[in-house]
């Protein structure tokens, strides 16, 4: 009986075990193909992703204020301008390198220079510029500075320092200090510094400029000194041309009035004297009628005219009365025979 019973058991246990492996081997059968399918998708949108990203990569945008340098293995080989989307090969074959063309300012600090007259100067100067706007300058900006504004900014101050010394060399310390605006030559320093430094700028870092101002000009104490001491004399002299001006004028002044004066004086002169001569005529013709109408009268009145000529109020004479003109005083004027007889 133990034995049928473990035989029995034994089979049982082949039977289930059987059965388990032929129904597992069903189950894998029928999943099978349902595990290869999302593998070679996943394996498509691997490759898509991939080359989406190739493509993008091989895209680059150019800004405005920008221009774009395309290098190929580390050296440029073109240059994008236009703002917007360019392509290019990708990396590592060729990089894009933006470069900022934007205007920038830079200051050369506090200057000490020394002027054409020998007197020093403190002067500090500001330079606006910018990267050219050019394929070639700006692959030379690149090569110059390898496309650092500040080192550029650096270089960029040097050279206006050495640029203003030999500027301020050219001028005298009364063109770019004066109390006279008309002789300040401020403007003509700017333009030359920015002459001295513009090609140099361009040809050596691809840089333009665009302006070039004093932006601060003091004095030592010992050029502080002399200057006040120039103006002063500068002053001086000013007031000296200016009074003795005016004294050459006034002397002018006098002088012409006296000039008037005379020619006035000698027109009046010619004017009486025709005045006089016209009136003699005129009192020898009035005389003359005087005598032809009455003589004894004429006489008379002739006498008394002679007698006020001759006596003023501190004149003693001793003179006849029967003598003219004394006697017509004594006795009248002379009257004609008929009229005598009549009046009797």
């Amino acid at each position: 009986m133990n034995s049928h019973s473990a035989h029995g058991h034994d089979h049982s246990h082949d039977h289930s075990h059987d059965h388990s492996h032929s129904h597992g081997h069903e189950h894998d059968h029928d999943h099978a193909p349902a595990v290869a399918r999302p593998a070679w998708l996943r394996l498509g949108v691997a490759l898509l992703l991939v080359l989406v990203m190739a493509a993008t990569a091989c895209f680059v945008q150019v800004r405005v204020g920008e221009a774009t340098v395309i290098t190929r293995f580390g050296n440029p080989s073109r240059v994008l301008m236009e703002p917007g989307l360019a392509w290019r090969w990708p990396v590592p074959f060729e990089a894009a390198v933006p470069v900022d063309l934007r205007l920038r300012t830079t200051s050369s600090g506090l200057q000490d220079v020394g002027t054409r007259d020998g007197l020093r100067i403190i002067v500090q100067a500001y330079i606006a510029w910018q990267v050219a706007p050019d394929p070639q300058r700006i692959q030379l900006f690149m090569r110059a500075v390898q496309n650092q504004p500040d080192e550029a900014a650096r270089q960029i101050r040097t050279l206006v320092g050495s640029a203003l010394e030999t500027t301020a060399s050219g001028f005298e310390l009364a063109d770019l200090v004066n109390v006279d605006a008309s002789r300040v030559r401020i403007d003509a320093f700017e333009q030359r510094l920015q002459d001295r430094i513009e090609q140099q700028l361009l040809n050596t870092y691809g840089v333009r400029v665009v302006q070039v101002g004093i932006e601060r000009l003091t004095l030592p104490k010992v050029t502080l000194d002399a200057t006040v001491d120039r103006m002063r004399a500068e002053r001086e002299t000013i007031a000296t041309e200016r009074t003795a001006e005016g004294k050459r004028k006034a002397a002018e002044i006098q002088s012409a009035a006296e000039r008037d004066a005379r020619i006035l004086q000698a027109d009046a002169n010619v004017k009486a004297a025709q005045i006089q001569a016209q009136s003699q005529v005129q009192a020898a013709d009035i005389y003359g009628k005087a005598y032809a109408g009455a003589p004894e009268l004429y006489t008379l009145l002739r006498s008394l005219d002679t007698l006020g000529s001759v006596i003023n109020p501190a004149t003693r004479l001793v003179l006849r009365t029967d003598a003219a003109p004394f006697r017509a005083l004594v006795e009248g004027p002379a009257l004609p025979a008929g009229a005598d007889h009549g009046h009797r």
